[in-house]
């Protein structure tokens, strides 16, 4: 059996009419294409008939990487503001914290892995509202995780799934704060 005859998953039928819609915001398509496109995406069964409704189509652009990894012995890991979040983020640090504020960053993917491997620091994970994380896979020595937010999926957000250990530190996981006094 080729390649083009394997049956699609639902993250394969996103992932082309998200291609679809951004060919349409570029001018590459009209709005009757687009419309017929992703009618034949959302019910393709095989890669062969996706493949059909992206040819003429540039090829894409890899904007963010699959897989991303920082180390630090005893810095702080910081990243926060407009960042491209990849698909998995594994984060070691023997002595310093690290502070992951996803609330404003680009996130290509509807799940988000982050493998964090802590000594002595902690982590603080910030999500946009309407997100969820699952912190059932990371383990700590010292105190259980924290979190604020929802650990069920939620249909259309953000969801990010927490693994790996902290010997003597933490983890916390929250929305943004609220600002009180803003206009």
């Amino acid at each position: 059996m080729s390649e083009l005859q394997m049956r699609v998953s639902d993250e394969d039928r996103e992932r082309t009419t998200h291609r679809l819609q951004h060919a349409f915001t570029e001018g590459r398509l009209t709005q009757l294409e687009l419309e017929d496109r992703l009618e034949l995406a959302l019910t393709a069964k095989t890669y062969g008939d996706l493949l059909g409704l992206i040819t003429d189509l540039p090829a894409e652009q890899a904007a963010v990487d699959d897989v991303i990894e920082l180390e630090s012995k005893n810095g702080h890991i910081k990243r926060s503001g407009d960042w491209a979040v990849p698909r998995l983020l594994r984060i070691s640090s023997k002595y310093g914290s690290v502070e992951l504020d996803f609330s404003e960053a680009v996130v290509p993917h509807a799940v988000v892995n982050v493998e964090l491997d802590l000594a002595y620091g902690s982590a603080k994970i910030i999500l946009p509202d309407g997100a969820a994380a699952s912190v059932d896979a990371f383990r700590s020595d010292y105190n259980r995780p924290k979190t604020s937010v929802p650990s069920r999926p939620q249909p259309g957000a953000l969801y990010v799934v927490i693994k790996g250990r902290s010997k003597y530190g933490g983890l916390t996981v929250r929305y943004p704060r609220t600002r009180w006094f803003s206009h």
